[in-house]
């Protein structure tokens, strides 16, 4: 399975992230220990929603989807 989430961080609500990944609880842990230099300087992440997808270039082309323009517009309103 390929889950692509969406986190936001605790410390400053404002911030928040797409990612995907085979391994949701060690892919958090490694965002709320520092591992990921593009989001340690916001930590603590709380998840916020995520999708499981059987197929990784579905997953893929959803999280793409996420970080565009009119992804986000969708997030904000039907995912955050």
């Amino acid at each position: 399975m390929k889950y692509v989430y969406l986190l936001r961080s605790e410390s400053q609500p404002d911030q928040t992230y797409v990612g995907m990944t085979s391994d949701l609880k060690a892919r958090i842990d490694k965002h709320n220990s520092g591992g990921s230099p593009h989001t340690s300087k916001f930590k603590p992440w709380r998840l916020v929603t995520y999708v499981s997808f059987s197929n990784e270039e579905k997953a893929r082309d959803f999280e793409v989807y996420l970080k565009s323009h009119s992804g986000r517009a969708f997030a904000n309103k039907r995912l955050w």
